[in-house]
């Protein structure tokens, strides 16, 4: 049967009538922490909505403007650009004490957050989720001690909930959507099916702690386990709801609307593509989809769409929680080795501490391996390459290029855990530079050694830099 095209059946693409990306996506190739609110900061203003399509509060992004700094957990980093929206996606897990305490502190700043905007297919974090979430690690993490290798330890997440409510979004009956939120009846239905199975959920959790010798304090101080009412959780939800109900809305037809009338999309990922429940160094992964293959089940916007895709990599390379880092300078308590005295000035020189959890991040030399492979699994277009100006002083540098994995060399990044911790990194030794590059903004400024460290990461990626900071405000920049 012969159909007439019609104006809404033209194919999409993914530019615009200028030529220009209609969609970018800006994602970290690492393990997080890369400075991807930076960039989304800076490029925002050339959007008319900024996306936030994963994870949740257990992402931080730091935004330095005019010397202020701003910590960023749930809202996006478009929001500190006047007259944008800013888009939290289906995709996202809410905490809504987490986003209000985020709106309150940014509009008592002078922040305009009258842009934001919920899905209504988000799902909730609620409290039994947190208390999940700190019980499974007590329990892992006493249950494994002493066991050997990296892979045996507990995942080391921030016990925000996030994994518990992704686990429910999953298990589907005992999820709550933002949508249900502001729903009372459906919102007590879908609570006293969630709380009598989370209530017998920690007391396994809490008789397994003690088998264990789990601390008591970790499962909630009490030998079954904390147990929550019904009654208790729609006192808790309630007045949330009221303060969020007018930032609810249907985002996957929101942002549809928006590109048909040529409107562009910049999204913004949480964490990074290291930490990919699928193609991060599992099990010690995040429970979302971190990567630009997350778009499209996090918003509702297909993959065709994206036009370019700005990978963002630390010009060195740092970790929160367990996990391998093969290319590892000490631990974080290691301050006395000739490999712990680098690691400890790096960490200091780039506060290298969690924005979520104030965790001191685990420091190591920069491991192009692992960048390669995250640019190739996200169709990067163009590196941003962050905190050059931390490696300031140092004589020589030192990068990763290949990995020998039981007396193999490989130049192929294996994402399986048990695997990577028997990596040992082939390195390549790159002269320092002592000059400060803080004032630097165009690549010519940078010192010979600086220039040479852009150079080598471009030559191994295969990918072109378009951006580098040379410092944490705005202006310390060269594009």
């Amino acid at each position: 049967m012969a159909q007439t095209a019609s104006a809404s059946m033209t194919k999409p693409t993914s530019v615009s009538a200028t030529g220009v990306a209609q969609c970018t996506a800006v994602v970290g190739l690492q393990w997080g922490d890369e400075g991807k609110g930076k960039v989304v900061d800076l490029i925002a203003g050339g959007y008319d909505a900024t996306v936030r399509y994963n994870g949740g509060a257990n992402a931080g992004h730091s935004v330095v403007v005019k010397g202020e700094r701003y910590a960023l957990h749930l809202i996006p980093s478009g929001i500190l650009n006047p007259g944008k929206l800013a888009v939290v996606g289906n995709g996202v897990v809410v905490d809504p004490e987490v986003i209000i305490k985020e709106m309150d502190g940014l509009s008592a700043r002078g922040v305009d957050v009258s842009g934001l905007v919920i899905s209504s297919r988000a799902h909730v974090v609620l409290p039994y989720h947190k208390a999940e979430d700190a019980m499974r690690e007590s329990v892992l993490s006493a249950a494994r001690a002493g066991a050997k290798g990296t892979a045996s330890q507990a995942i080391g997440t921030t016990k925000r909930g996030i994994g518990p409510a992704y686990a429910d979004k999953a298990h589907r009956a005992t999820a709550v959507r933002m949508c249900d939120l502001l729903r009372p009846d459906v919102l007590r239905t879908k609570v006293e099916l969630s709380c009598a199975i989370k209530n017998a959920t920690v007391r396994g959790l809490a008789m397994a702690g003690e088998e264990h010798r789990s601390p008591r304090a970790a499962i909630g101080g009490t030998g079954d386990g904390q147990q929550f009412q019904p009654d208790d959780i729609m006192a808790w939800a309630t007045p949330l709801a009221a303060r969020l109900r007018e930032r609810v809305t249907d985002t996957t037809y929101l942002l549809h609307d928006m590109l048909t009338s040529g409107k562009r999309l910049l999204f913004e990922g949480a964490n990074a593509a290291l930490l990919d429940v699928d193609h991060g160094t599992h099990p010690f992964v995040t429970s979302s989809s971190t990567t630009v293959l997350g778009i499209p089940a996090g918003t509702g916007i297909p993959g065709s769409r994206i036009g370019e895709v700005i990978g963002v990599v630390k010009a060195y390379s740092t970790r929160v929680g367990n996990g391998p880092l093969p290319t590892e300078l000490g631990s974080p308590t290691d301050t006395t080795s000739a490999a712990g005295a680098i690691g400890h000035r790096i960490r200091e020189k780039g506060r290298e501490y969690g924005t979520t959890t104030g965790r001191a991040r685990r420091v190591g030399w920069l491991d192009l391996v692992a960048v390669r492979y995250s640019a190739m699994l996200n169709g990067v277009t163009s590196l941003a390459v962050m905190l050059l100006d931390v490696l300031s002083g140092l004589d020589e540098l030192r990068v990763c290029v290949a990995y020998e994995i039981d007396g193999k060399r490989t130049d192929r990044f294996p994402a399986d855990a048990e695997e990577l911790d028997r990596a040992t990194p082939v390195y390549e030794t790159l002269s320092g530079f002592a000059e400060d590059v803080t004032a630097a903004r165009a690549r010519g400024d940078l010192p010979v050694g600086a220039r040479g460290y852009i150079e080598m990461i471009e030559r191994v990626v295969g990918v072109p830099v378009g951006l580098i900071s040379v410092g944490p405000d705005r202006a310390q920049t060269i594009r």
